[in-house]
């Protein structure tokens, strides 16, 4: 019995992924995680391969301490992507890393929090 409450406590445990800031992201890549932060600028590429839309949180282009990206085959999924910028926000995902900068790609809604 007292096993079988350890492992479902385990299971609940691991539902729930660690909030780190910003300018923690970077200590934890490759971590399953949530990341917040003010986003500061949206940029979207439209005229780059897979036309990303990239969320700089913290500071701009090219300083930003952690960016979100949304590919452009998701893109419809957001509405307000727009309004984004200024808001404190959190996001769900894989923390990865490109260009020696933490970022992390998602693509549903259900991967941000306000």
């Amino acid at each position: 019995m007292i096993k079988a409450i350890f492992f479902l406590l385990l299971f609940f445990l691991q539902l729930y992924s660690a909030i780190y800031t910003a300018k923690e992201a970077w200590d934890h890549v490759g971590e399953d995680a949530v990341v917040c932060g003010r986003v500061v600028s949206v940029y979207y590429a439209k005229r780059s391969k897979g036309q990303p839309t990239f969320l700089n949180l913290e500071r701009p282009y090219p300083n930003q301490l952690f960016t979100v990206i949304i590919w452009g085959d998701k893109r419809s999924a957001f509405k307000n992507i727009g309004d984004f910028t200024g808001k404190r926000l959190c996001f769900e995902g894989t923390i990865q890393s490109y260009h020696e900068r933490p970022e992390m790609e998602i693509d549903s809604p259900s991967q941000v929090r306000r």
